[in-house]
């Protein structure tokens, strides 16, 4: 299916480093993706460019095995390299201009999206990630918007979006409630004793639990 489309009827999006708690991601993402995760990126900033290729082709596997996007954070000169599905960039880093001209047409740029004024400056992004809606470790230099943000969203985004920022499973409810129809988390499906279960968990928490 186009690229465009499944990131459309994405859900649930899953934010990784190179190595979850110093150990190899394969379990940890197949577990993920079982469980419904429908987009996952890897995001390690600290990994020289050769680190991030050889560790991008685990995450580019279990990614293809399971029909989910792969999604390389902040290098779009990195994705073809990586396999990648698309790119996501920040604020501060290339602009979605930039990182289309870098990864090509057909694949998919996201751009974050901190505050309410930046909803009018999405410009050529094909999805935006929606945070911190609460505060988290993950996202220490954003300042939470809370479900008025998400509410902002709701209401005058055009393209796909997931809210990102604290997200667990027991505020997933009162974020869709808000008006997310998708979600990105680190913690809640990478610390969970059951990662799959968690991620069935939060999609049922969407109101879309993932199919068997």
């Amino acid at each position: 299916m186009n690229r465009r489309l499944r990131l459309a009827d994405a859900r649930l999006y899953l934010v990784l480093e190179a190595r979850p708690h110093g150990a190899d991601p394969a379990p940890l993402l197949d577990a993920a993706l079982r469980g419904g995760v429908d987009v996952v990126q890897l995001r390690d900033k600290e990994l020289p460019d050769a680190e991030l290729v050889r560790a991008a082709e685990t995450f580019r596997r279990a990614c293809a095995a399971h029909g989910a996007l792969f999604v390389l954070n902040d290098r779009p000169d990195l994705v073809d390299a990586c396999g990648a599905d698309g790119v996501h960039v920040g604020q501060s880093d290339a602009s979605v201009a930039d990182a289309r001209a870098l990864a090509g047409d057909e694949r998919v740029v996201g751009l974050s999206i901190e505050t309410e004024d930046q909803l009018d400056a999405t410009e050529g992004a094909d999805y935006l990630g929606v945070g911190a809606v609460f505060a988290t470790p993950t996202k220490a230099e954003s300042a939470a918007g809370g479900l008025e943000l998400v509410r902002a969203a709701a209401l005058r985004v055009r393209i796909p979006w997931f809210a990102i920022g604290g997200i667990e499973l027991d505020n997933a409810a009162e974020v869709a409630a808000a008006g997310a129809r998708g979600i990105a988390v680190v913690r809640a499906i990478r610390d969970a004793d059951d990662p799959e279960a968690a991620a069935h968990a939060l999609r049922a928490a969407l109101g879309e639990p993932a199919s068997a």
